[in-house]
């Protein structure tokens, strides 16, 4: 009898330990995993900071070496300088991530999506309603609107008042805006027929070669530039997924062949579109 006692009690013994055993082992393991997560985390948090950080520095290098051994000048408020720069960087760093997780899915889902549904007149009342929407909101056309408007009152093209100044940077955005999303709507259209891209493009610069000849001489310069700011940070990311996820839904259509291409429509027609707008209003 006091055998058996003396075994259970050593049983229970071992069975405790045993317990704590497995306990310690399911707290590393717990502790591992959220470390392996928090470290992943951290890892996908501060990458997109370090590749701008990379993107930027030929950049800084450049002024610096122009400022310090050409100009032979030391570089004025450096430390707001340096500020500003991690500003630009944990900026640029943020605007990628979101193209990552937002944009980018967001406009080849709605591309997969048109397609599926198999209804012509959405596809193309959203490529214009996206190609409009995006050039409105886009930052450098207002600031190069703005300062055309201004540009013009001096010169005595529009009278130089408020109202004036902003009737005509309105009139220029939706010009552009128009035209990018008659670009877009052409570029679906050629994405839809797998049109060659090249013959496109040929005929629109042969366009705008024959009207700058004809277009105020004040407009040009405007009509040039606003092909550029047009395919900026809002425009570029919706449209590239869409052409993309369009090219990718439909047989018969490579991505890489038929999916790129909308941007130059979106930098091809706002040039004609304002030249147009200088000769007539």
């Amino acid at each position: 009898m006091f055998e058996f006692s003396r075994y259970l009690g050593k049983l229970k013994r071992d069975l405790y330990k045993a317990r704590k055993v497995s306990i310690s082992i399911a707290s590393v393991t717990v502790f591992q995993g959220i470390a392996h997560h928090v470290k992943s985390r951290v890892f996908s948090l501060f990458s997109p900071l370090l590749s701008s950080i990379r993107d930027l520095a030929p950049i800084i290098l450049v002024i610096a070496f122009f400022q310090i051994f050409v100009l032979q000048q030391s570089i004025p408020d450096l430390g707001r300088l340096l500020i500003g720069t991690l500003f630009v960087a944990v900026g640029l760093a943020l605007f990628i991530r979101g193209l990552e997780t937002g944009l980018f899915p967001i406009g080849e889902s709605m591309a997969y999506a048109f397609a599926r549904k198999g209804n012509l007149a959405w596809l193309i009342a959203f490529a214009f309603a996206l190609g409009f929407g995006t050039t409105i909101a886009e930052p450098a056309l207002i600031a190069v609107a703005g300062e055309a408007a201004k540009v013009a009152a001096e010169a005595g093209v529009i009278t130089d008042n408020d109202e004036s100044r902003s009737s005509y940077a309105l009139g220029l955005r939706i010009t552009v805006a128009v035209s990018v999303g008659i670009a877009i709507v052409a570029g679906v259209w050629r994405i839809l027929k797998g049109w060659p891209i090249h013959y496109l493009i040929i005929g629109g610069y042969v366009g705008i070669v024959t009207m700058t000849a004809f277009a105020p001489k004040e407009i040009i310069g405007i009509a040039y530039d606003s092909g550029g700011v047009t395919t900026s940070t809002i425009t570029v990311p919706l449209v590239t997924a869409l052409g993309v996820g369009l090219a990718s839904s439909i047989k018969g259509r490579n991505p890489m062949v038929d999916g790129f291409g909308l941007i130059a429509f979106a930098s091809l027609t706002p040039m004609i579109f304002v030249m147009a707008y200088g000769m007539f209003f």
